[in-house]
């Protein structure tokens, strides 16, 4: 991401955390969670960089709907800890009609590095989204309320996600993940926005079957090497 952005985006998540700060003697995982509507310095980072484009190559011709919310993620050292397992999102509340909170895509963007593992790093279970698909497939997609903190499918090793400022994670919504701990001295800080393909909402039920609904071009790729 082109540094102004996120020097920009910086500025305004330490304005952000001097106006409504984490409790006195939080250590750990603390997050923020804004209108994006009401978020110009943030959105633009997604909005007005190579972000956008990157992430919806995954899905080209279809396009993403406008970001609903935006995730400050700060990660508060010292914070000493090893996640346990992983979890998906939007699932505890479910949504005001009783649907799950799926989306499609996490995209991430580091204000911070995060170059070696212990610095707040989120951690991920490669090829979990796949094992979380074929499970809902098995036991329907009913399942998927029940399957909190995470479906009961076997799981590989964990990764630390590494990165510099300004990088992009880009996450299926089934990939399993969690945050891990923070013994840097730098506080971790990620921008996270949870992106729906325009239409997503009423497919929701074939899209945690099939892991590649909604990515024709990542399908594509992965029948060419099947």
């Amino acid at each position: 991401m082109p540094r102004p952005l996120v020097d920009a985006a910086r500025l305004e998540v330490e304005s952000l955390v001097a106006r409504e700060p984490p409790p006195a003697g939080h250590l750990g995982p603390y997050s923020y969670f804004l209108d994006a509507a009401r978020q110009a310095p943030l959105c633009v980072l997604l909005l007005s960089g190579p972000a956008l484009l990157a992430a919806e190559s995954l899905i080209d011709p279809a396009k993403f709907a406008p970001p609903e919310q935006v995730q400050i993620s700060l990660n508060i050292p010292p914070f000493d800890h090893l996640p346990g397992g992983p979890h998906v999102d939007g699932l505890m509340p479910p949504e005001p009609d009783g649907r799950p909170g799926t989306f499609t895509l996490l995209a991430g963007i580091f204000l911070t590095d995060q170059a070696a593992g212990g610095m707040g790093n989120l951690w991920v279970w490669p090829g979990s989204h796949r094992s979380a698909a074929r499970y809902f497939r098995e036991h329907g997609t009913d399942a998927l309320l029940s399957s909190v903190p995470y479906p009961p499918v076997e799981l590989s090793e964990p990764r630390q996600v590494l990165g510099r400022a300004g990088d992009l994670l880009l996450a299926h919504y089934l990939l399993g993940h969690n945050i891990g701990g923070n013994v840097s001295a730098v506080r971790r800080e990620v921008v996270y926005f949870r992106l729906r393909r325009e239409g997503h909402r009423s497919r929701w039920r074939e899209f945690v079957r099939d892991p590649w609904f909604e990515f024709g071009p990542v399908r594509e790729v992965v029948s060419s090497c099947s």
